[in-house]
């Protein structure tokens, strides 16, 4: 079954917990991390993924786009996150192993990310170390911007991998995920799909769910 991870970046940040629970049917709570160094905006950190977790039962997935994740990883694992995903473009091959090692020290699940201009190929160097891996069909940064299709080849290359190399690895997808794209991201092969406003701005935010999952 394909799973959704509403983002909470479109939810209203004075009324969180009750955003939360209207994502209830969901299968995570997608956390974007921005230090306004990797990406070009500032948005949430620990303080705030720690007052998040006594508020559901569902898994949180970090989404961290800061500069060397390593140093902040175990943190966010303290604070809730079950899995946390780093860059591979926000250190170097070597930190991006620790970062990974250190979130499995914690007993959580860890991911990488690649933004568009990244090719395939980066993620081979931590296949068949990761739960999951991450391609963003947007520029990170930012929500609410339009899907990029021309990433879909770079979704099914990478899909073929971890199925040769890692079949437990999930196959995530993040930025411009709508009741439309959906099904192209599914046929390419992703089974975890991350939408903020197609999920917030809609009238029956189940009803959403459902039909994201194609």
């Amino acid at each position: 079954m394909v799973k959704i991870a509403p983002s909470i970046l479109s939810a209203d940040f004075a009324n969180l917990e009750r955003d939360i629970q209207r994502i209830s049917t969901a299968d995570y709570v997608h956390v974007d991390v921005m230090d306004g160094m990797f990406v070009p905006n500032i948005t949430i950190g620990i303080p705030v993924v720690k007052s998040l977790r006594p508020t559901t039962t569902l898994p949180m997935d970090v989404h961290l786009m800061i500069v060397q994740p390593v140093r902040y990883v175990e943190q966010f694992c303290d604070a809730g996150a079950d899995l946390v995903t780093v860059h591979v473009e926000s250190d170097t091959a070597e930190n991006i192993h620790a970062a990974i090692d250190k979130i499995h020290a914690k007993g959580k699940k860890a991911g990488i990310v690649l933004k568009p201009k990244t090719p395939a190929e980066a993620a081979l160097p931590y296949l068949e170390k990761v739960e999951l891996i991450l391609v963003m069909t947007v520029e990170p940064g930012f929500g609410g911007q339009k899907f990029m299709a021309d990433m879909m080849p770079k979704v099914s290359t990478i899909r073929a991998w971890i199925d040769e190399k890692n079949p437990d690895c999930e196959l995530e997808v993040d930025g411009g995920v709508d009741p439309e794209t959906c099904k192209v991201c599914i046929a390419a092969g992703a089974n975890v799909l991350v939408a903020g406003s197609a999920v917030y701005k809609a009238e029956d935010i189940p009803a959403r769910i459902a039909a994201l999952r194609g």
